[in-house]
């Protein structure tokens, strides 16, 4: 059977690789991605095995390659990319794109920190240009009106606070008409440090010396790593040497940088020109700098794309080679791999071309082993396929060979959805959205967002479509489009009534038998349901009945397909002990009650008032069917209804109940029993039959004269030996679970009644409460407000409706096919195939790059 309905058959197959032609071989089987390699040195350390110096310069080669991706990003390059995948350098290009690449990063170092150097200097020049200017200032600024007074005592002392000192602008300190010349420094700090500096000057210096600060206006540029910074320029006045040293250290502990400020005048109008002219030359040079690194990234751009992959490649080749073996001359490598049985060919020719390729004479030998070990579970998937495929693997990988759900999801799993999710309207917008994505995923696949949410939406493209198609189609069935129905055939029920009828009447009920034509509605409900009061009623019943009959038919599909594995495993114990006794208690409870169902609607029909007791058809003589299934289970009769003969459908009811109900009941001994007392006589046989081999091989032995002691080969047995306790054990639990499961797996299906009950109330509640406000304006600003109007429902609509209640509807079907059907059939107990492919690892490496 093909790979779509079973996983694909696997077989264990050695290699055998001249060492020459190895590097090759990996490279071709890795663009074909169909082989799974196992580890033959699991005790070996990695910084032990026989390729790990390559792996080494591969690790080097990816750093040099990140070191230039950051630097073209930092200036905004677009990197060229082809999406393309070039092939896998040979051994022997590895030199080559190691040395273009030490020779990009040497160079882009080299430009860096020249411009980095270039950048600290001209931030220098930039800080003392702004200290001569503001300085200048501070000198300027007007003698007398920067003369002040201050208390002599903050510079000399308490004992001395009655005298005078008076501050000249350049002539010193005047105390006790003595001139005291004041030292200075003058320096730049970051603005936000500057009332912390302040503070500390004063404490450390007791209050002797004077600051004098002002902004620096425009931003400066960190050489480091190009941040915007805000300085200020400051001037302190200090005596002596000892104030001195204690200022700078101040300055020092609050990394403010000091220059060299003259004293006069003309000192500093000739030091800021040499500045300015200095600056103007370092822009120069800094722009040329710039341009060369420009043109270093712009270059490396157009080709770093196509490194990294020629890297990665590189590196998961030696990585496999890594997992083989040698043989004992070191000239040929050893590798185990599991690999599909229909691809043996393509994978020879493969090997093929990569020994023509590396030139080797000696051909590639690929042996199939036997192998006691559960192979991996592979099932090729399309674009289409892939995203049931993963719905499926999410709830557990499936055992080897075992049925695969994921053809079956993918028409069961939308459906379900739309019962629960029914609305042409609403599943019109999610089909629509879903065929933009389908439409666009090819420059959206290329562009590969780093998004998580659009990411999920977007790899389930196709379940969303199929989600909006089915919800279509189930809200034509529901007739409802946005809580409102169509009349697109023309209602099946007529109005007979006359004028005053009408007039004198607030409610009228149309009788089924009157007014009812006979001809249902073309497709889907009857629109004049939308105005009927009962209108609840109705689709309660309707919706709750069809959720048992498809959780029934659901669940017996999965029953079925238990069957279909048992044949391909050959297990003809679980289908006698296991699938016939589950098919039957399932079917003569639970189908039955879906019987009913179907057969109530059948047999009861509208019937004339005066006339109603003469008709068994008539819907006062319809027995509940929950009732009639709760006295079957019970064994209790049931009573027929008021002024009606029978309460029951058809002839012999009663009997037929009593007997599936006895035949249900007896299945479950049978799923307790059965498997376990089979398993015991086969393995008592077994025993018996090996005794007998013993015994008649001793004979034979003894009569030709051979020791009879003699240890004889036992015959080999077709069971494993099981302990039967834990036999029964398993099969109770097993026996319980299937039989409660039964009951709650079924009323579990109720969720498609009430999920789609829900809906349509909400639906309808946004019509009632929102959109109907914005139709009863007749005036011209009645256009305005119902635009507004509009635009909130459908705010509400899209979030509340398509978003919550979509994702509800799907967590739900997700949990009747996880839990109410897969397991019936599915143990999802395998392991995934993971095959070496290049495509998988160029992937992920850039999924994790882009994180």
């Amino acid at each position: 059977m093909g790979s779509l309905f079973r996983s694909e058959e696997m077989t264990l197959c050695q290699m055998f690789l001249q060492s020459e032609a190895a590097y090759a071989c990996v490279s071709e089987l890795g663009e074909l991605g169909l082989i799974q390699f196992r580890d033959l040195n699991p005790d070996v350390n990695a910084f032990q095995r026989k390729f790990v110096n390559e792996v080494r310069r591969c690790d080097e080669m990816e750093r040099k390659l990140r070191y230039l991706e950051k630097e073209i990003k930092k200036d905004a390059i677009l990197m060229h990319d082809t999406g393309e995948s070039p092939e896998a350098p040979q051994p022997r290009e590895m030199i080559d794109l190691e040395a273009t690449f030490e020779k990009l990063e040497n160079e882009l170092r080299e430009v860096n920190q020249n411009a980095e150097a270039l950048k600290r200097n001209f931030l220098e020049l930039t800080e003392l240009k702004h200290i001569l200017r503001k300085t200048q200032v501070f000198f300027d600024e007007d003698d007398l009106s920067m003369t002040q007074t201050i208390n002599y005592a903050q510079m000399a002392g308490p004992s001395r606070e009655d005298e005078q000192v008076t501050l000249l602008g350049e002539e010193g300190l005047r105390a006790g008409g003595q001139a005291l010349k004041l030292g200075f420094v003058a320096g730049v700090i970051l603005r936000e440090r500057i009332p912390a500096f302040e503070r500390m000057l004063w404490r450390a210096c007791r209050g002797n010396v004077f600051l004098r600060q002002a902004e620096i206006e425009s931003h400066l540029e960190d050489p480091v790593n190009g941040d915007r910074v805000f300085k200020s320029v400051f001037i302190i006045f200090f005596q002596g040497d000892q104030l001195k040293t204690r200022v700078k250290k101040i300055c020092e502990g609050f990394r403010a940088t000091l220059y060299p400020c003259p004293e006069a005048p003309a000192d500093r109008r000739e030091m800021a020109m040499g500045v300015m002219t200095r600056i103007e030359d370092l822009n120069t040079v800094l722009g040329q700098t710039q341009d060369h690194r420009h043109r270093v990234l712009v270059a490396a751009a157009k080709n770093v794309k196509n490194w990294f992959i020629k890297v990665r490649k590189i590196k998961a080749i030696y990585h496999t080679l890594n997992l083989f073996n040698l043989d004992v001359t070191q000239k040929c490598l050893i590798a185990e791999c599991w690999v599909p049985v229909m691809d043996i060919e393509t994978i020879q020719l493969a090997l093929r071309r990569g020994t023509e390729r590396s030139g080797s004479s000696v051909p590639t030998i690929l042996n199939r082993m036997d192998s006691t070990e559960d192979p991996p579970t592979y099932n090729r998937t399309n674009k289409f396929t892939g995203a049931f495929q993963n719905l499926i693997d999410a709830y557990g990988v499936a055992s080897y060979r075992e049925v695969n759900p994921a053809p079956y999801t993918i028409i069961t799993f939308p459906f379900l959805f739309a019962v629960m999710f029914g609305d042409i309207g609403h599943g019109l917008i999610m089909f629509l959205f879903a065929a933009w994505m389908v439409l666009r995923e090819k420059p959206y696949l290329a562009k590969k967002s780093t998004n998580e949410i659009w990411n999920i939406f977007f790899a389930g493209r196709y379940i969303i479509l199929l989600m909006g198609i089915f919800s279509v189609y189930t809200g034509f069935i529901y007739n409802d489009f946005f809580s409102k129905s169509l009349n697109l055939f023309g209602s099946s029920w007529k109005v007979h009534f006359n004028e005053s009828t009408y007039l004198n009447n607030k409610n009228i009920q149309l009788h089924p038998y009157y007014n009812y034509d006979g001809t249902p509605y073309g497709f889907g409900l009857d629109p004049v349901w939308q105005l009927a009061e009962n209108k609840i009623v109705f689709t309660n019943a309707f919706k709750m009945k069809i959720s048992i009959i498809f959780g029934v038919l659901h669940m017996l599909f999965g029953v079925g397909l238990s069957l279909w594995n048992h044949a391909y495993f050959k297990k003809q114990i679980s289908i006698y002990c296991e699938f016939i006794p589950q098919v039957i208690f399932l079917s003569f409870l639970f189908l039955y009650l879906a019987f009913l169902m179907i057969l109530k609607w059948m047999l009861y029909g509208p019937v004339p008032d005066d006339d109603a007791a003469n008709f068994p058809s008539s819907p006062a003589c319809a027995p509940p069917i929950l009732i009639m299934f709760i006295n079957m289970i019970l064994f209790k009769d049931s009573e027929p209804l008021l002024n009606c003969v029978s309460p029951f459908m058809y002839f012999g009811q009663n009997g037929i109940q009593r007997l599936l109900v006895l035949v249900a009941v007896a299945c479950i001994p049978w799923m307790l029993l059965g498997k376990p007392i089979s398993i015991m006589k086969e393995q008592k046989q077994e025993h018996q039959l090996l005794a007998n081999n013993h015994a008649n091989a001793a004979g034979e032995n003894g009569d030709a004269g051979v020791n009879p002691q003699v240890a004889v080969t036992p015959v080999a047995s077709k069971h494993e030996e099981h302990d039967i306790g834990e036999i029964f054990i398993h099969q109770g639990i097993h026996t319980i679970e299937y039989v409660l499961g039964s009951v709650s797996h079924t009323a579990s299906y109720l969720r498609l009644w009430a999920l789609s009950l829900a809906h349509a109330q909400l639906s309808e509640v946004l019509w009632h409460m929102v959109l109907r406000n914005g139709l009863i304006y007749e005036s011209w600003y009645g256009g305005i407000v119902l635009w507004m109007i509009f635009a909130l429902w459908a705010v509400l609509t899209v979030a509340i409706l398509v978003l919550m209640e979509g994702l509800s509807a799907f967590l739900h079907t997700l949990r009747l096919h996880w839990v109410e059907f897969q397991s019936k059939f599915y143990m999802g107990q395998g392991y995934a195939f993971t095959p070496f492919s290049f495509e998988v690892i160029l992937e992920t490496a850039a999924a994790s790059t882009d994180d």
